[in-house]
């Protein structure tokens, strides 16, 4: 069967009412990730951005699920047909089975072109093709017209979504999730090589000395709108493991995150706390610069 108007239709809305409910799961991941101690901000930026992908969603999962459709289904199917031809089996199993390793090979694409981890980004994409190829070997047993396609779209979506979102809420409440919570990093585990943005590096040694090039640092200036809003600092210095977060200029005191000081020797820039975040396998190093309600992140990660 060829790809007519009618077949697209069908591949876009199987492709759209997955969407939503993945949307919810990526959204989700990242609330229970790291917030970089910015938990309220970005809790209420990311509820807003959900809600108003949700409001314009009618508008844009078809768009977004016919480029799905073309990116993975459809040339999963024709490859499906160049294999049924010399193969036994069911059309619909290659058709699966094809799409599956069409998101391993986008997987790899994004891997080489943006560093996305690739036994993460296999797995999901290679996932994103089941239930539309499921979802197309249903309604090829049916005649429907625009509305005999979307409206099972429109059902299955919610239903996703519902079954997503009380699965986290039981996940968390129940403990099988559980919250983020930073990496407790020794002195050893801290000492080496740290790079950031823009050729940011920060050399922890050992005996507390530090060297940096290219090092973002608090500017000690009074105007956090003031841009960039920190130093650029080359040079050397010392630094410190503070477990308790207590020398946080922005923390709550004591008990807080931990985090690396590092102190410079000469006149650029002023003592600077990086926080401790990522994980005890991908450690970060990270700090906010300039005004709160507008921060500049930076990131570090070690070598």
């Amino acid at each position: 069967m060829g790809w007519g108007n009618a077949r697209l239709n069908e591949a876009a809305a199987v492709c759209a009412a997955q969407l939503p409910a993945i949307g919810l799961i990526w959204w989700i991941g990242n609330l229970l990730g790291d917030d970089y101690a910015y938990a309220g901000a970005f809790g209420f930026l990311s509820l807003f951005a959900l809600a108003c992908l949700l409001v314009v969603a009618p508008l844009i999962l078809p768009v977004l699920g016919l480029a799905h459709a073309m990116a993975q289904l459809v040339p999963a199917e024709a490859l499906a047909r160049l294999v049924v031809r010399r193969a036994r089996g069911p059309l619909w199993a290659w058709h699966l089975l094809c799409a599956a390793g069409l998101g391993v090979v986008w997987a790899g694409l994004a891997g080489l072109l943006w560093g996305w981890p690739f036994t993460v980004t296999a797995p999901l994409l290679a996932a994103l093709g089941v239930l539309p190829v499921l979802g197309l070997g249903w309604l090829r047993r049916r005649t429907r017209g625009f509305w005999g396609v979307w409206l099972p779209s429109l059902f299955a979506s919610v239903g996703l979504f519902l079954l997503v979102f009380l699965g986290g809420v039981l996940a968390t409440t129940t403990g099988i999730v559980e919250e983020y919570e930073p990496p407790a990093l020794s002195a050893e585990q801290l000492t080496g090589v740290w790079r950031g943005e823009e050729g940011a590096v920060l050399s922890l040694g050992t005996g507390g000395r530090a060297e940096l090039t290219g090092l973002p640092t608090e500017s000690g200036s009074a105007d956090r709108t003031a841009e960039p809003p920190f130093a650029v600092c080359d040079g050397t210095g010392t630094w410190l493991l503070d477990d308790e977060g207590a020398h946080d200029p922005y923390g709550d005191g004591p008990d807080g995150r931990a985090g690396v000081v590092v102190r410079l020797d000469g006149e650029c820039g002023q003592e600077t706390y990086w926080r401790i975040g990522g994980t005890a396998s991908e450690p970060e190093l990270f700090v906010w610069f300039g005004d709160p309600d507008a921060p500049d992140l930076r990131i570090l990660t070690q070598d």
